[in-house]
């Protein structure tokens, strides 16, 4: 059990890489722009872009993690995701990469007995 209890946080190697590099080619971006430079400027966009496909790959890789709460045992940022190979149901990234991920079935209604 961590700082936050059992609390998921959502903290994952892809997330941190992504959010690091991310912000790295923000602050380039944002200093070639206050000082003039269009190359600067690009080359800003330019890892921007790379810490988008950077993170996609780690998450295909197992790095990330699927939408929702993880058991408490396997919460650890550092902990690989073993279902990223078949993909996540409902991710976009995991369907970008061609990647379904286990069929959920439908929503069947059942009738309960009402207790008075």
């Amino acid at each position: 059990m961590g700082l936050h209890g059992d609390h998921d946080m959502g903290h994952t190697v892809a997330g941190w890489t992504g959010t690091g590099a991310g912000v790295l080619g923000s602050v380039v971006t944002g200093a070639a722009l206050a000082r003039g430079a269009v190359i600067g400027v690009w080359l800003g966009c330019i890892v921007i872009a790379l810490a988008a496909l950077t993170t996609w790959v780690l998450h295909l890789a197992g790095w990330g993690k699927a939408s929702g709460p993880r058991p408490p045992g396997r919460q650890h940022w550092r902990m690989r995701d073993t279902t990223a190979r078949r993909g996540h149901p409902g991710c976009v990234g995991c369907r970008l990469a061609g990647r379904r991920g286990p069929r959920t079935s439908e929503a069947v209604p059942v009738a309960v007995p009402v207790r008075l």
